[in-house]
């Protein structure tokens, strides 16, 4: 899809920085921006509080404005305005997950408790524990518990590293994770 005249024209005032360009750029991208930041969030398994959504939508903001818009005015037009900030905000949503994940909580009410019964879908938050429950399993397992939980992949991302179908990369975490409780590795 190419990008439409009037994305175009608002890509054009906004970067002229003309008066109400920003409100309306805003207008338009923000349904997407939301959704791009759940979507890419669920697809990680990370549970998001609402501040927590509305931190990671003001952080693309705060992204697509920083340096004079450098982002936007990155942008070629060789796709639709929307493929292009879907891509650039879900490269920031996971830069800005992982970094969350990195810290530590100084508010245990800030986001709810993973339960320990769900069944697999949380990741592994020590970095010593994963390393360790990596001898454990064979090398695709590994490798693909590795890519999840120590690099933050999606599934897609895994699946075209690894060269296994998309819808196995699932199952696939399921069964190395079984693995790792039967080894007494995971606690």
């Amino acid at each position: 899809m190419v990008l439409s005249d009037v994305d175009r024209r608002l890509l054009e005032r906004c970067l002229a920085r003309e008066p109400r360009s920003w409100e309306d750029f805003v207008d338009r991208i923000l349904g997407l921006v939301s959704h791009v930041v759940r979507h890419t969030a669920q697809s990680r398994s990370i549970r998001l509080t609402e501040a927590d959504t509305d931190d990671l939508i003001a952080e693309v903001f705060v992204e697509l404005l920083r340096n004079d818009m450098a982002v936007l005015r990155r942008f070629q037009a060789k796709s639709s305005l929307a493929t292009y900030l879907t891509v650039i905000c879900r490269r920031i949503t996971v830069r800005y997950l992982l970094r969350q994940k990195t810290q530590p909580r100084t508010n245990s009410k800030s986001a709810p408790a993973q339960s320990s019964d769900d069944p697999g879908l949380k990741r592994i938050q020590n970095r010593d524990q994963i390393e360790q429950l990596l001898t454990g399993l064979n090398g695709k397992e590994a490798e693909v518990i590795r890519m999840y939980h120590l690099e933050g992949m999606s599934y897609r991302e895994i699946s075209a590293t690894v060269g296994l179908p998309e819808n196995s990369i699932g199952p696939t975490l399921s069964r190395a994770r079984a693995k790792m409780k039967q080894l007494g590795l995971q606690g």
